[in-house]
């Protein structure tokens, strides 16, 4: 079995397992192993990283050259790049029903993200919710489906229609529509903070539509930097996030929040619009393995404004948002398809 065929096996493997190998990579460097830190002196590696025992420590990840660049800053650069891909893939050009479908599941499952997010975070600051959870991990995790599922289960158990609405839904993909949600819930985003995260997906969906052969042209990028910037967003993570109880419990609250809320909202979307099968609803009750990557993206760009406070705030949430995001995305993965199975037999027998 290949690499390839072995990361598929994995629920949003292309995305998860990279992230787990920077992080795994990152969290053998703070152990501060003395045979590691001897052989980078052999090499010549400078003392440059502070510990908590207050010394000097030499550090794989900061070795230099193209392995420091990728290793953390290259998250960045590989992000946006991402986005222009994405954005370029999505295609209005599909039929009428599919539109229709694709924005009922897309604004529906937005509207109760923001809402659930609302609802349980209302009362405090926003990062100290429930099981961990704070107003971003819950928007991020909940508005954004996991498209190659999506695709899967709609292909088996829906309709062209079904498969086609993947166009548009596509278009949560990246941070934007969290930020609006922050800020619709009152987080203060200056206006550039929000172009810098729209302009990539801007660039790319008018390229795209603009011109066919650049949409096959960036169509790899879509996946090909996923890995990538996976690994690099890994490099800043430790093994110790994930094994936080408020991290493997505000996981999988927030997948089943995820499978149940969307689901529920979204098939009665869809039913309101004239679907009497709204299998695709449910097909749609994920999260993303994309997903993980929204914390990181949202707090860069809200490290870009004047708003201090905030974007400290934004970046010590980061690291247990996207281990509960990542929990949530295992947790949707494999629950998702057995109640899509589970009310496709019911729903094709008769059964209401």
């Amino acid at each position: 079995m290949t690499i390839l065929d072995r990361l598929a096996r994995v629920p949003g493997g292309l995305m998860l397992v990279p992230l787990l190998i920077g992080t795994s990579l990152n969290t053998v460097e703070q152990l501060h192993v003395t045979a590691i830190e001897a052989t980078l002196g052999w090499l010549g590696v400078e003392p440059t990283t502070h510990a908590a025992d207050g010394h000097l420590h030499r550090s794989f990840l900061n070795i230099g050259g193209f392995t420091s660049a990728l290793a953390g800053p290259g998250a960045t650069t590989l992000i946006a790049l991402f986005l222009v891909c994405v954005a370029s893939q999505m295609d209005f050009g599909v039929g009428r029903k599919a539109v229709k479908k694709g924005f009922t599941l897309m604004l529906t499952k937005w509207v109760v993200g923001v809402a659930t997010a609302y609802g349980l975070t209302a009362f405090g600051d926003g990062f100290h919710g429930p099981f961990g959870l704070t107003t971003m991990t819950i928007i991020a995790g909940m508005t954004n489906a996991n498209g190659g599922l999506y695709m899967a289960l709609t292909s088996k158990y829906g309709d062209r229609s079904d498969v086609g609405a993947i166009s548009v839904i596509s278009l949560n993909d990246g941070p934007f529509l969290t930020m609006l949600g922050l800020g619709i819930l009152g987080q203060r985003f200056p206006a550039h903070a929000f172009v810098s995260v729209l302009l990539p997906i801007a660039v790319g969906f008018l390229l795209g539509m603009w011109d066919p052969r650049v949409r096959r042209f960036l169509a790899p990028g879509e996946r090909l930097a996923v890995p990538f910037f996976a690994f690099a967003l890994g490099t800043k993570l430790s093994f110790g996030v994930f094994f936080d109880t408020s991290a493997l419990l505000g996981g999988v609250v927030l997948g089943l929040l995820t499978l149940v809320f969307t689901g529920l909202a979204c098939a009665q979307a869809l039913r309101m619009v004239g679907e009497k099968y709204p299998i695709a609803a449910w097909c749609d009750a994920s999260t993303a393995g994309n997903a993980v990557q929204t914390p990181a993206a949202v707090a860069l760009a809200v490290g870009a404004s004047t708003a201090a406070g905030a974007a400290t705030k934004f970046a010590q949430a980061a690291p247990l948002a996207m281990a509960q995001i990542s929990i949530s995305v295992l947790t949707t993965a494999l629950l998702c398809p057995l109640a899509v199975s589970y009310l496709a037999r019911r729903w094709r027998s008769g059964t209401k």
